[in-house]
């Protein structure tokens, strides 16, 4: 084989296969996805394409029955698919409920036109003061879209236990005591009620971090619906060798042709 043939085949392998490299290794990282907050609930195994393997299992967060500002019953199951942002509020609050009032607004309008994408959740902690009369005009006045911005109330042990147990508020913010869980917290759910981050309202850094995390969310697979072509992953390298082959063969069947031809 003459020394052309060997540096095309050469040149027609590594190329490919230094292409499969980078986009698999090197771009691992490129998207710095959201961690996953407090311990799993299990990790169990199962079998996928013939290999087992372990899956984490995350504490979803529980659904919660509620009554929105305009006084519909509503649940968590009913938001199919979004991701959550929710807040702990209450009406008569004078400090840190307006500021979170605000800049929840600022996040809404920020994804007015993805409004499919991510919903917003104001559950007021004081339910037996909070009528559905008070939340309307608790939202009108910051200007909220009542489509997608709920401000519930309900059943105080449910909510205080969703905040606890399910949003673990108090993990979060150790100030926070079972009998007021007041707190400037957002919480971040991604669209499987997984809490995935959360962030203090009068900490700018965080916001910004905070929309940063809800426009990522947004790109992340569903890893029970994997993509067609990642099943090709694994055999990609024996793609690229044959794609080698195939071209030094008829780089070889090419050069044959022509010296006949000049014979």
């Amino acid at each position: 084989m003459r020394k052309t043939a060997i540096w095309a085949l050469l040149l027609a392998i590594l190329l490919p296969a230094s292409g499969y490299i980078i986009v698999k290794y090197l771009s691992t990282d490129a998207v710095h996805m959201p961690g996953h907050y407090f311990e799993p609930d299990s990790v169990v195994s199962r079998t996928v394409n013939g290999k087992m393997s372990r899956d984490t299992i995350w504490h979803q967060v529980k659904n919660l029955r509620m009554t929105n500002q305009l006084g519909k019953i509503v649940t968590l199951d009913s938001i199919k698919d979004k991701i959550l942002v929710v807040d702990l509020f209450f009406t008569r609050c004078a400090s840190i409920c307006p500021r979170l009032a605000r800049s929840m607004k600022k996040l809404q309008d920020s994804y007015a036109k993805s409004d499919s994408l991510v919903h917003f959740l104001s559950v007021s902690i004081d339910p037996e003061s909070d009528s559905v009369p008070r939340l309307r005009k608790f939202a009108d006045k910051y200007g909220a879209n009542h489509d997608n911005w709920w401000f519930v109330t309900g059943d105080k042990k449910e909510i205080y236990d969703f905040a606890l147990s399910e949003l673990k508020a108090s993990i979060a913010d150790t100030t926070i005591t079972p009998d007021f869980v007041h707190t400037d917290l957002f919480f971040l759910l991604d669209k499987h009620r997984v809490v995935r981050g959360f962030y203090h309202q009068d900490d700018s850094v965080a916001m910004a971090r905070l929309a940063n995390d809800i426009s990522v969310l947004t790109l992340e697979r569903d890893r029970n619906k994997p993509s067609f072509f990642r099943n090709f992953i694994p055999i990609l390298p024996v793609i690229f060798l044959g794609i080698g082959v195939v071209f030094v063969v008829m780089l070889l069947l090419n050069r044959k042709k022509k010296n006949t031809s000049v014979a």
